[in-house]
């Protein structure tokens, strides 16, 4: 695993001088640093790309959303590991939106960076509790079954306006006031779509909708 070839985008100097020596530690080849978006694309090798790109969220210029948007358009061979401080749903889903094959955080132990920088190499993914591998496997692959194609038909109308309106950065308060709805109505569709789709949570419900194209990843 020493050949894995990793870039670091981070616009925390000392945090992000600290992750280089750690990742050299752990046995792989750092590519380069640098601390954001628009320095990373201006870093990029054609002929000597990186495996994986450790990417923060926060950074001037061009956000880690963006970067990320961009690498999969441009250099979708070049895997994503978003390794952040932010532990909220939206940054995840948003991220996941992106492009991302993985999350963790920037607290997270030695160990678990190395499982997931293995992991995506490997398996081109990484879960944990927070992001399920079932469903963010499901994203990388691109398979449907006959089973989960019934799923989708299986919603009406107002199930399908609520999941894409999930899929948004929008609060539960604000889907019921767009929906013109009670709070509690919304948790009832919510909890209903979490049984019907068998899912666990808000991140479960938009990887069922980008991977059944219920919602464009732009």
């Amino acid at each position: 695993m020493e050949n894995i070839r990793i870039a670091l985008v981070d616009d925390h100097v000392m945090l992000r001088h600290g992750l280089a020596m750690l990742v050299s530690a752990l046995g792989y080849r750092v590519l380069f640093e640098c601390s954001n978006g628009q320095e990373m694309i201006s870093r990029l090798d054609p002929a000597s790309l990186p495996d994986i790109v450790l990417m923060d969220i926060n950074m001037p210029e061009m956000d880690g959303y963006a970067a990320t948007a961009w690498l999969k358009a441009h250099y979708p061979e070049v895997h994503v590991l978003t390794l952040s401080m932010y532990d909220d749903e939206s940054a995840i889903i948003r991220m996941l939106k992106s492009g991302s094959r993985g999350y963790i955080l920037k607290e997270s132990e030695p160990e678990e960076l190395k499982r997931a920088i293995h992991d995506v190499y490997t398996h081109g993914v990484h879960y944990t509790q927070r992001v399920t591998g079932k469903l963010l496997h499901a994203i990388a692959s691109g398979e449907t079954s006959a089973a989960q194609v019934q799923q989708v038909l299986q919603l009406n109308d107002r199930e399908i306006e609520f999941l894409k309106l999930a899929c948004t950065e929008m609060t539960y308060k604000e889907i019921a006031d767009v929906m013109h709805l009670s709070p509690r109505t919304i948790d009832g569709y919510r909890e209903a779509l979490f049984e019907k789709l068998n899912v666990k949570n808000r991140v479960g419900l938009v990887l069922f909708a980008i991977r059944h194209n219920i919602i464009q990843v732009s």
